[in-house]
């Protein structure tokens, strides 16, 4: 570690500086990690950095902010690239581009049942079955299931469904499944349907078309015209599918990467290929600092994305990039070593892989437009907004609470948050809302808003506006949480009243402690921009108030007493005959259960009748 006291010492920290490779890590003056990066040589590249004449707006930034630098020498430079990923994933520095993709990618599932069942699977691979994908997004999934359906009447119901049924459902009448439940198909021809559905999405489309042939001449030849007519129909089917699907080539499993930046914002077009197919695509929108350039965007995006743990056993063959100057073998030695995979990245120069990265750009192109579009469009809403509420300041940070529940069950309140770019779904918050009276919308509010801001420090994380979803009642119950806190700066709360109609366009607006009421007109882009975060704040809820109480129905009430596990819960249901026997059982009955102690059988049956 090099270390000196600020004004950072440039040159006597280069004069220590190894010209060996490795990488190097800049601290700020709080000792925050600021910038992570690489080098062949260390002398060399840090010395780019302090000298008279840079270019770069970003790099005299990042120099400014400099008060350490510690260095780490690697033996090569793949080793050096896969610290400089670890450290960046490890530290989000503010200057490095970051990529924040945690999500977990969903595959179909074919399942190993008797019957199997085809179906969307996201997480760990624990259930038994060929899995298929990764698949870009779940919409790209439901889209293949659905055609799925109109190609293999094989079942997507649940098992419990399946298990379950007495005479086939409406999929059965739509011709969308073979109702396997019910045994309208023998187990033989339900095989040789999956089994074709599983050639397909491997991509042997062709193959299962033979075969169809196959059946379809077959069935003729026996007279049995109807087989023959659905057969061709299936064929038909599969041929449009084919025309609209199908990649011809060699380009078989790759990933293809197209790439657009302009006014800060950077967008990579990820296109999925997988066994001769195209499975969908994503546009990504990396974290980009200010003055960061082409190469170094587009450079940090595949090091993040392709050795990120979700990347492992799911990576491509190769790996089609745009025309953009890079150290790709050296990335590509990188990701080999890290995954202990073959994936190569190349940039095509001419034919069909070229015409797929163009395909990717103008994909990256288009997606560039529409965000800087919404960008504008947000911006202008602000802007209606701050001269709306005549703000001296820029409204740089917005937060709105609703409260969620059904007749006082399970209430859930909500915080999302907007800044000028538009919503910012990482901030957002939910509160589970205990110890109030149910249906007591005022007391649930104000305990949210004092979980929400009594130890809030920073004043960055305070909002300059917070809308308050609700009428005088709402927004007094408000003030009434917040003022107490003494939050510096003070937000402006703005209640955000429904018309007696509750129709969208007619909101009551409330400013402020002396509650001003300010009706806007319908086409109003502050009204829009207030009705945007409303409704966000509404969604957010609800969605967790519905998987709560879900969550709280399917879940055992013994579950909550202590000294009652797994063994001791099935031995209460399966000794009384089930969970209204129990409620209905004396303190007496219930401890002559094997394992119930007079003291525990009291217990269990105060929690059951209090």
């Amino acid at each position: 570690m090099l270390e000196d006291s600020t004004p950072f010492d440039s040159k006597k920290f280069l004069s220590q500086v190894t010209e060996a490779s490795g990488i190097y890590m800049m601290y700020s003056a709080a000792n925050e990690v600021i910038y992570v990066g690489k080098a062949k040589s260390l002398k060399k590249r840090l010395s780019s950095y302090f000298r008279k004449n840079v270019d770069s707006n970003k790099t005299r930034a990042l120099v400014s902010n400099i008060a350490k630098v510690e260095v780490t020498v690697t033996h090569t430079e793949t080793e050096a690239l896969i610290l400089e990923h670890n450290l960046i994933k490890k530290h989000l520095p503010k200057y490095n581009v970051l990529l924040r993709d945690d999500k977990s990618y969903p595959y179909i599932l074919l399942s190993k049942h008797k019957h199997p069942r085809i179906s969307m699977h996201r997480g760990a691979k624990r259930n038994k079955g060929d899995y298929f994908g990764p698949y870009p997004n779940g919409n790209a999934v439901r889209e293949s299931l659905h055609l799925m359906q109109k190609l293999f009447p094989i079942r997507q119901c649940s098992d419990s469904e399946y298990a379950n049924r007495q005479r086939p459902c409406l999929q059965y009448q739509l011709k969308r499944c073979s109702g396997p439940c019910v045994n309208l198909i023998s187990d033989e021809d339900y095989k040789q349907q999956v089994d074709l559905a599983s050639m397909f999405l491997k991509g042997k489309s062709q193959q299962v078309i033979n075969q169809l042939a196959e059946k379809m001449t077959t069935a003729s030849d026996s007279l049995n015209f109807e087989a023959a007519a659905g057969f061709r129909d299936q064929i038909q089917a599969l041929r449009k599918v084919q025309e609209q699907q199908f990649v011809s080539g060699n380009t078989e499993h790759s990933d293809v990467l197209g790439f657009a930046f302009r006014n800060g914002i950077a967008v990579i077009h990820l296109l999925l290929i997988r066994d001769g197919q195209v499975l969908g695509s994503r546009s990504y929108y990396p974290k980009v600092p200010k003055q960061a350039d082409l190469p170094e965007v587009l450079r940090s995006f595949v090091m993040q994305y392709y050795l990120s743990e979700q990347r492992k056993g799911n990576q491509p063959n190769e790996v089609l990039l745009p025309d953009i100057e890079g150290d790709w073998p050296e990335i590509e030695a990188a990701i080999e070593s890290e995954l202990d995979c073959k994936v190569k990245l190349l940039q095509p120069k001419r034919g069909e892989k070229l015409r797929f990265v163009a395909l990717a750009n103008t994909n990256a192109e288009n997606a560039l437009l529409t965000k800087l579009n919404q960008e504008a469009t947000i911006h202008h809403r602000v802007t209606e907004l701050e001269a709306l509420l005549k703000q001296d300041k820029q409204i740089k940070r917005m937060e709105c609470f609703d409260i969620s529940h059904t007749q006082g069950e399970r209430t859930v309140a909500s915080c999302v948050v907007f800044d000028r770019q538009g919503p910012n779904k990482a901030e957002y918050r939910r509160f589970n809302i205990e110890g109030i009276t149910g249906g007591d919308d005022y007391a649930a509010m104000a305990q949210a808003l004092k979980r929400r801001y009594q130890k809030a420090t920073v004043a960055e994380k305070i909002p300059d506006v917070l809308f308050i979803d609700g009428g005088k009642g709402q927004l007094s119950a408000a003030f009434a949480s917040i003022e107490p806190l003494n939050l510096s700066p003070m937000p402006l709360l703005v209640g955000v009243a429904k018309g007696t109609t509750r129709k969208p366009g007619l909101e009551t607006l409330l400013i402020g402690k002396a509650m001003t009421e300010i009706h806007l007109p319908s086409d109003s882009p502050a009204l829009h921009l207030i009705q945007h975060i409303r409704d966000e704040s509404h969604r957010f809820a609800i969605t967790g108030h519905r998987n709560r109480r879900d969550k709280a129905r399917k879940t055992s009430v013994l579950e909550d007493i202590d000294g009652v596990g797994a063994k001791r819960r099935q031995a209460l249901l399966t000794h009384l005959g089930g969970m209204q026997q129990l409620k209905s059982a004396s303190v007496d009955e219930i401890k002559k259960v094997p394992g119930i102690s007079p003291s525990l059988a009291q217990k269990i049956y105060d929690s059951l009748h209090h």
